[in-house]
Order: structure tokens, then C-alpha cells, then sequence
């Protein structure tokens, strides 16, 4: 890293992250810096994706003037008292200044300032370095596909009277992404729902892509108002999820709660997709099966059978809305971290997909207060029954 800290003026490394936080890609950074992406992206990495603080001289600390001050007493063999009155500074600053750079006879003003920039520059140890108790606890609820900011959250409703077990999520994050700490092992990334490994900018994210034409698609703007304030259960959104070698999986989620049902599909043609999306929805009860919400994929070309068998009234988004289904869309996501890109989902059976969605269902939501989406399909049930 030394090398590629020499390549960059402080300008440069300015514009690096500003760039970076605006969302520019590797090759975009690369090219406007005049260097080349590999360049950048080692920079980056090497910080996690955070944007280092500016550096700033403790208040009182000696600065690089003092320390020539310093040099030029004991070149004129001035004793250290001397040199502290010259600079109104106390004796034991300069006797500790002098004795940590090798004494009277080492002491070299640019080379202590050096020095005390390097030092100024080590990472302090992180809360998690130094309460094993907590750093056990985030580890765990990291292997059991916590977030961070669900850990965070969860840690002050569990320990509300303990400050040494709180922790912010940015603190996790950075633990995990910037392995210099040494704190979080770093299989643990392997966790978090998106897997990445340093931080990237919101404003990287890519658009939907463009869907086909369903036949007699009712559109979304003829949904219910009920649908849209998730006022009450039983409306749902749905997509398949891909694969490698063309596999797919039907997701569902209910909105209010945020419940997931997993659906088992042999192949993506419309017969098949909304078989296998009948065979689960009438299981449900009938409080729980009032609309769907698809996107623009063919495999629901035939809407009107599935309505027929589970008296559900499907609802098609805009094209190329997928914010449209936000809670389908984020719980796909989701399901990244149990299948990730490239997997073959063909060899999971419906009772394997039963307890991912299990998981998911019992893991607290930020959206819901930190509850459970299980908790909160029940509740509203219980209301509504």
C-alpha cells in the first residue's frame, strides 16, 4: 500500500473518495485521476469503501516547527528546560519527545515528525477489540444472517442498562470490511446479505430491466387504496428469483408483515409458475388471499387461472417499476445471502425452501420496529379474524 499512497498528492486522494461516494466506477475514478482502476480499487479496498476522516493535529500536540526548535536547542546543546521555556511548552513534553526518537544524540526533527504522523495514523482499537463479551455476540448473530443494523438495534433492547454492550452498526460494518482491525474474522462477510466486501455508495445501484406484455393485465393504479397503506393482511407481491442453468424460485411476501413464502418451480414457462403458485396459496386461509402483485414477467401470463383456483385478483406493475414491489424486491435481496448468484436452485426441495423462509420469517425487520414478520402476520390475523 505504500506505494500506491506514494502515486496520489492529497488532492488526488480528495477526488478519489469524493468520486467514490458519488457512486463513479473503478474505471471512471481511474481515468480521471490518470491512474489505473487496479490502482484505485486497491485504495479502497484497503479502507474498506470508507472515505478515511481528514487528519487532524491534536489540539497541543507538537508540530513539525517545534520539533526543528527542538533539533536546533540540542544542537546547541541547550539543556531540555531551555528548549521547553523557548516554546512555552512543559519539560516532560520535550523530555518524552526527545527520549522517543532515540534521545539527544538520534533526535532528527523531520524524522520524529514522521513519526508522530505514522502513529496519528494506526487505527485506534475499536469497542469490539476490547469487550471480548460483545465481540463474541456480534460474531454470533452474524453467523445467524443478522445485519449489522438489526444487531445494533437488538443489542439495546437486550442490554438496555449495559453502555459496554452497545455498538453502532457503521462500527460492525467497519469491522468487517477494514480486516486490518483484526477484530471480525473475515468469513464472516459471507454473512451479510449482499457479501460484499467493502462499502459502495447508494448511488451506485443499477435499473430494472425491461419485462414483456402480459395479456389483460390489470394495472397496479387499479389497485385498492387497502393495498397501498398495507392496512390490512392478506396482499401479497411476487417474483421469481434466478438461477444458474435457468432454475427459479417463486417468492412471495406479504406486505403488512412482510411475510415469505418460498415456491418450488420446475421451469419458468407460465403453466408451470402458476401451478406451483396455486398449490401454495391455497393452503393459506382465506383472510390471507386477497391480491398479488407481479411484475412484468411472463410467467404469469396466465393470471386468470391462478384467480380462478385461489379467488386472489392479481395486480401488474409499470414497466420497469420495480420499486413498485419494494418489499418483494428487498426480500429478494435477501434470499442472496441463501442462494447466492450462480446457484443452481434446482436441487433444493420445497421442505429445504420451508426453512429458509422459516429463517427469514423469525429474523427482526428494521421496517417493522425490529419485530419478526411471523410475529406480525400473526397479530394481524388475530386482529382481523
Amino acid at each position: 500500500m505504500r506505494a500506491i499512497r506514494r502515486g496520489l498528492s492529497n488532492e488526488q486522494r480528495s477526488e478519489l473518495w469524493q468520486r467514490w461516494r458519488a457512486g463513479q466506477t473503478l474505471l471512471e475514478i481511474g481515468a480521471a485521476l490518470g491512474k489505473h482502476h487496479a490502482s484505485v480499487f486497491a485504495w479502497i479496498r484497503a479502507k474498506g469503501g470508507f472515505s478515511p476522516p481528514d487528519r487532524k493535529r491534536r489540539a497541543g500536540s507538537l508540530t513539525g516547527e517545534d520539533r526543528e526548535e527542538i533539533s536546533r536547542g540540542i544542537a546547541d546543546d541547550q539543556s531540555l528546560r531551555q528548549i521547553a521555556a523557548r516554546l512555552q511548552r512543559p519539560v516532560s513534553t520535550i523530555s518524552r519527545e526527545v527520549a522517543r526518537n532515540g534521545g539527544r544524540a538520534k533526535y532528527r526533527a523531520i524524522e520524529a515528525e514522521t513519526t508522530a504522523l505514522d502513529r496519528a495514523r494506526r487505527p485506534k482499537a475499536c469497542k469490539l477489540a476490547t469487550t471480548a463479551r460483545l465481540q463474541r455476540c456480534v460474531a454470533f448473530k452474524l453467523m445467524s444472517n443478522w445485519s449489522p443494523e438489526q444487531i445494533s438495534a437488538w443489542l439495546k433492547l437486550r442490554y438496555p442498562e449495559d453502555d459496554r454492550m452497545r455498538i453502532s452498526h457503521e462500527t460492525i460494518y467497519r469491522s468487517l470490511f477494514i480486516q486490518a482491525r483484526g477484530v471480525l474474522k473475515k468469513e464472516l462477510q459471507d454473512h451479510l446479505r449482499t457479501r460484499r466486501r467493502m462499502r459502495r455508495s447508494k448511488l451506485s445501484s443499477t435499473k430494472g430491466q425491461q419485462r414483456g406484455q402480459i395479456v389483460d393485465a390489470v394495472p397496479i393504479s387499479e389497485r385498492p387504496p387497502e393495498v397501498e397503506d398495507r392496512a390490512v393482511p392478506g396482499h401479497w407481491e411476487g417474483d421469481l428469483v434466478s438461477g444458474a442453468r435457468n432454475t427459479h424460485i417463486a417468492t412471495l411476501v406479504e406486505r403488512k408483515s412482510r411475510y415469505v413464502m418460498l415456491v418450488k418451480v420446475a421451469a419458468k414457462d407460465t403453466n408451470t409458475v402458476v401451478a406451483a403458485l396455486k398449490k401454495q396459496v391455497v393452503k393459506l386461509p382465506n383472510e390471507l388471499r386477497k391480491s398479488l402483485t407481479w411484475d412484468r414477467g411472463t410467467e404469469l401470463a396466465a393470471h386468470k387461472d391462478f384467480t380462478v383456483a385461489t379467488d386472489v385478483a392479481v395486480y401488474f406493475c409499470d414497466p420497469h417499476s420495480p420499486w413498485q414491489r419494494g418489499s418483494n424486491e428487498n426480500t429478494n435481496g435477501l434470499l442472496r445471502q441463501y442462494f447466492p448468484d450462480g446457484t443452481d436452485l434446482s436441487g433444493y426441495s420445497q421442505a429445504e425452501l420451508n426453512k429458509v423462509a422459516r429463517q427469514l420469517n423469525t429474523r427482526p425487520r428494521k421496517t417493522l420496529g425490529f419485530r419478526t414478520p411471523a410475529d406480525t402476520l400473526n397479530d394481524g390475523v388475530a386482529l382481523t379474524g
